[in-house]
């Protein structure tokens, strides 16, 4: 299993109309092709102005395909117009499980 951290930087105010646009526009057709997400998350403190997705995927081929699949699908492609104006910067990382379990 891995997680994809998807983390957006908006412009002043942006979260609030991002997060309006995606629930509204985006979430079901995200869902439709990558599954619930495991956490939407609006930074409170730091990067203001900041909004955090959390996917989960089998592995990294998993991902590239339902990715793939979520690219093509022209719901999507009408979201990212709407809400393209608001982001400044996006970083994306693949956090993988640890594999040491014991506590010292």
């Amino acid at each position: 299993m891995i997680v994809e951290q998807r983390r957006y930087a908006l412009v002043p105010g942006g979260a609030v109309r991002y997060l309006e646009a995606w629930w509204v526009q985006g979430r079901s057709t995200q869902v439709r092709h990558l599954g619930d997400p495991l956490g939407v998350f609006a930074v409170e403190t730091g990067q203001l102005n900041t909004v955090v997705f959390l996917w989960q995927y089998a592995d990294a081929g998993d991902r590239e395909t339902r990715r793939a699949a979520l690219a093509s699908d022209p719901d999507f492609t009408e979201f990212r117009r709407t809400v393209r104006e608001l982001v400044v910067s996006q970083h994306n990382e693949i956090l993988a499980p640890s594999t040491r379990t014991e506590r010292r």
